[in-house]
């Protein structure tokens, strides 16, 4: 049977109880005992029963959506619903050509929202992906290849470097071992492993005697045995918290959806009046029907799902030229209404490279400047700089050089270092001070060495003097009370002890240096390393703030977002980071995981709201603080880079990824990959999203009042206009047939809409607080705007419909078509010589068009020209004129509908100044959306 997710990802073998000592804080000897197993491995029988019991070793993977049920999700619409009725409805009249024109209105719809979503990625199928295919298994006492989802607890494995972990793993035998967890903990550094038991109550990240699934060892060896496999793994139990999650709707998504029912409300009452209004005035049930479907086709934004899909997408296309990818395209928007980004420290906030930033001897304290792996700074002591290093600190960098591993190498004008992050930091050091690390190996060859192990926390080295080779010494670096428990007694241990408790307060990460001459060695044996070295110094370093994100961090608090940092790492290195950042108050304290789940959720809530650092984290932990904010009424935006936080990712608003670092699993669950790891392309995507938003609100601004307009000509015309009467039939006069309504509702209200998705950002986009999240769409503005130009636009194209069609002599004619098509036409041309002047005062909500520029946006005219094309194939060519029922139209009767339009100009003009007057005098303008409260940074 297979197992289920648990708190500890611990199975026992007796009835798949977890043991009441966790696995990590038992003795090896007892840990085989339980699992009924031996260092030689199981018997194949033995294995065979288990692996009916347990199931095979691998992840449960879910199956997402069918392509029909996302087919079926972008039809069941209100809006679509009614477009449907509407199409069949006129096919059964006998208006055939409106009829289809409408139905492929709803499929070009319809497949657009289709391929969007038929797009979206399956994170929890990228978990499978973490587990290796094969792995060396012992079984009957030999070692053989397997499948690793043949593995069962109780099973041992062997394991090198390079090799993936196959399942959670107890370790029996270790060799200088170290593992790279930064998939799950976060942690950048490889840990170090070893078999001895920890503490019961560790964290994840200090469970040194376990190795997890999916991790990657990078040095040493190891035999262990398997102790979890497949679901109860803690990569099974994060692929458990990531099926728990929620699929959460944008802000814009919930906005237009409600807009939609409320637009659909609408047009049912709209019809159902005009069906009653056209029966009384003497319309025949067809007609009557007829001009309540045209209504419908009128008043709905047929044009809207494309032109948002078509912003958002240009919206994607600027934040990847900004080193930000969007997977899921409503993410654009999202980004807008962040209020709180939660991230990740390290790569992200950090530079992910350790630099040595103190220096102490038994002589003074000093300062390296400098961040990074570019040799570039200097040495300060007591706060002088020194031109060269004094001959202590001199002798402190050279054993760093010389007891390390690492190597450090200029290409292409960068830096890399290749090794351990701590050993790379010690060489760039004395590179600054200008210590050649090549001349210091070549003066200084090694003759033997103790390589470093978890188990004794130090690394010795064997050296001659290069001038002679007479003078041999030995360098010994660590922890610094493994090393001072080898110094002489004279060193003052307390004294040395109470400056790596002051290192470590700042977030330092302190290794211990000391020498001690070795005449006629050799080689170097583990009994010359146990006593009589004398104390170098010191070392601390720490992964410093990148500087943009340093100035990123103080753009979100003027933008009124919240920074909070939640990460693997120690609690003394987040704060000190967090001081650095100004995400943190000195004398505060952050938050660390175990502290977290001794909460209720009531406490966390308030907790997570006066807490900015949180620290040894585990993925539970970062999902609950997001459902936490969210319970809020947050938006919330959080980063990551590794399987333990795929989960929070996929919870959160808006997931960002990591493109470099981040793994498959992070980048599957995320909404937003960052190709640099950098905070501050965070912050980049949060201003696009902005602007985003308001191009969207002036594409709405744009496309309501055409709509509206149009449905107010229609009911005008029921209302009032002559019916035609012939041979004894009462013929319903219409301003415009349901096909040219679609010809302006999709080919010119998009063809000018489009334009303003190419809109520069609006003044102080990042000065103003958040957008709330139930900001609505159809805000006052809209609202108020919409009226206005909806009723100029409707007076306009009546006015001249009429003029036209009485001028034609269509009301005293029979039946004949060409005066009522030419007085359509009439009436079509106003409408949108109202849109293409209207279009010009739509470009920014606030501002005036000198603020903005006229040539600022030049695809605005190239959607003017365009539609200018179009509409003249509209009026003159034959085809068009049969599919739409046109009329080519004279200069005189163009001209005429171009200055009808152009009374928008001084009207709108005159509101908009009126409106900046009152924004002034209450410090509010309606037409920016509404914020929230402004958060305390």
């Amino acid at each position: 049977m297979q197992q289920g997710p648990r708190t500890r990802g611990q199975p026992g073998i007796q009835g798949g109880e977890a043991p009441p000592v966790p696995w990590h804080a038992l003795p090896p000897e007892a840990v085989l005992e339980r699992l009924s197993s031996t260092a030689e491995g199981l018997t194949e029988e033995a294995a065979r029963e288990r692996l009916a019991r347990f199931g095979p070793n691998e992840l449960k993977r879910e199956r997402g959506d069918s392509a029909w049920k996302l087919l079926w999700r972008q039809i069941n619409s209100p809006l679509i619903w009614v477009l449907i009725a509407s199409s069949v409805l006129a096919i059964l009249l006998g208006k055939v050509t409106d009829g289809l024109v409408v139905a492929a209105v709803v499929v070009l719809n319809t497949l657009i929202g289709f391929v969007q979503e038929y797009r979206a990625g399956k994170a929890i199928e990228a978990l499978g992906h973490m587990v290796p295919e094969s792995t060396t298994v012992v079984r009957d006492g030999r070692p053989v290849a397997l499948p690793a989802w043949k593995l069962v607890p109780g099973d041992v494995v062997r394991l090198a470097s390079g090799d993936r972990v196959p399942a959670d793993l107890r370790l029996l035998h270790s060799r200088n071992l170290q593992v790279e967890e930064a998939a799950l903990t976060g942690e950048s550094v490889p840990s170090s492993k070893h078999s001895v038991a920890v503490a019961g109550d560790a964290e994840l990240g200090d469970r040194a005697s376990l190795a997890f699934g999916g991790t990657l060892v990078t040095s040493g060896t190891t035999t262990a045995v398997v102790v979890a496999t497949g679901s109860a793994t803690e990569l099974g139990r994060i692929s458990h918290l990531l099926d728990q999650t929620a699929d959460l709707t944008t802000p814009l998504t919930q906005e237009l959806a409600r807009l939609g029912r409320l637009i659909t409300l609408g047009i049912v009452v709209l019809s159902a009046v005009l069906l009653v209004v056209g029966l009384l005035r003497g319309y025949t049930f067809s007609d009557a029907v007829l001009v309540s479907i045209t209504l419908a086709v009128a008043a709905i934004p047929e044009g809207l799902p494309a032109i948002v899909t078509i912003a958002l997408a240009i919206g994607v296309q600027r934040m990847a030229t900004r080193r930000a990818v969007i997977r899921k395209l409503p993410a654009v928007e999202t980004l807008g209404s962040t209020t709180v980004i939660c991230t990740d420290k390290t790569g992200t906030l950090t530079r992910n490279e350790m630099t040595v930033r103190a220096l102490w001897t038994p002589r003074g304290h000093h300062e390296l400047t400098g961040v990074g792996y570019a040799p570039a700074g200097q040495l300060l002591s007591e706060g002088q700089l020194q031109d060269t290093p004094p001959d202590d600190v001199r002798a402190l960098l050279v054993a760093g050089v010389l007891c390390n591993e690492a190597s450090l190498q200029s290409q292409e004008g960068r830096w890399r270092m290749t090794g351990d992050p701590t050993e790379g930091a010690l060489l760039v050091a004395a590179e600054k001070v200008g210590l050649g690390v090549s001349d210091l190996r070549a003066r200084h060859p090694r003759l033997d060495a103790i390589p470093f192990e978890s188990e004794q926390q130090f690394m010795a080295t064997l050296h001659a003097d290069g001038a002679d080779g007479r003078e041999l010494f030995i360098f010994l670096k660590g922890a610094p009370e493994v090393v001072l428990r080898r110094c002489t007694p004279q060193t003052d241990a307390d004294g040395v002890l109470a400056e790596v408790e002051r290192m470590a307060r700042q977030g330092m990460r302190v290794l211990a240096v000391a020498r001690k001459d070795a005449p006629g060695a050799t080689s170097l044996p583990l009994r010359d390393v146990e006593d009589g070295f004398r104390l170098l110094g010191l070392q601390g370093m720490i992964d410093p703030p990148r500087e943009e994100a340093v100035e990123a961090v103080k753009g979100c608090h003027t933008a009124g977002i919240r920074v909070k940092m939640m990460t693997g790492d120690h609690l003394a290195t987040a704060e000190a980071i967090g001081i650095q950042l100004g995400l943190h108050t000195p004398g505060r304290s952050g938050l660390t995981g175990a502290r977290l789940s001794e909460l209720d959720d009531a406490t966390l809530t308030r907790a997570v709201m006066d807490t900015n650092v949180f620290a040894r984290v585990a993925p539970e932990h970062k999902l609950r603080l997001v459902r936490a904010l969210q319970a809020k009424g947050h938006v919330v935006a959080m980063t990551g880079d590794g399987v333990n936080d795929a989960p929070a990712l996929k919870q959160a608003n808006i997931g960002v990824a990591m493109g470099i670092t981040g793994t498959a699993v992070s980048r599957e669950a995320a909404d937003l990959v960052l190709t640099d790891d950098n905070f501050a392309t965070i912050v980049s995507a949060v201003e696009e999203g902005r602007r985003v938003y308001d191009n969207l609100i002036k594409s709405l601004a744009f496309v309501l009042p055409t709509n509206l307009g149009l449905a107010l000509i229609l009911l005008m015309g029921v209302a009032f206009f002559p019916i035609q009467q012939a041979a004894g039939v009462h013929v319903p006069l219409m301003a415009m047939r349901p096909t040219q309504l679609l010809w302006i509702n999709l080919v010119a209200t998009v063809t000018l809409a489009l334009p303003l998705a190419f809109e520069a950002r609006e003044r102080h986009v990042m000065c103003r607080p958040p957008r709330a999240p139930d900001a609505p769409v159809l805000n006052h503005f809209v609202v108020m705007r919409t009226g206005l130009v909806a009723l100029l636009m409707a007076a306009g194209a009546i006015g001249l419909f009429l003029w036209e069609f009485s001028r034609q002599g269509g009301a005293h004619a029979s039946l004949d078509p060409r005066p009522l098509a030419e007085a359509q036409t009439m009436a079509v041309n106003t409408v949108i010589s109202f849109q293409i002047f209207y279009l010009w005062l739509c470009r920014t909500l606030s501002g005036s068009m000198r603020e903005v520029g006229l040539f600022s946006n030049r695809t605005v005219f190239v959607g003017i020209a365009t539609l200018v094309l179009l509409q003249a194939a509209f009026m003159y060519v034959p085809f068009f004129q049969r599919l739409f029922g046109t009329a080519p139209l004279s200069l005189g009767d163009i001209a005429r509908s171009v200055l009808a339009g152009a009374v928008v100009l001084p009207v709108v003009g005159l509101e908009k100044w009126l409106r900046s007057r009152s924004a002034r005098r209450t410090g509010r303008d309606d037409s920016l959306p509404r914020g929230r409260a402004r958060l305390p940074a």
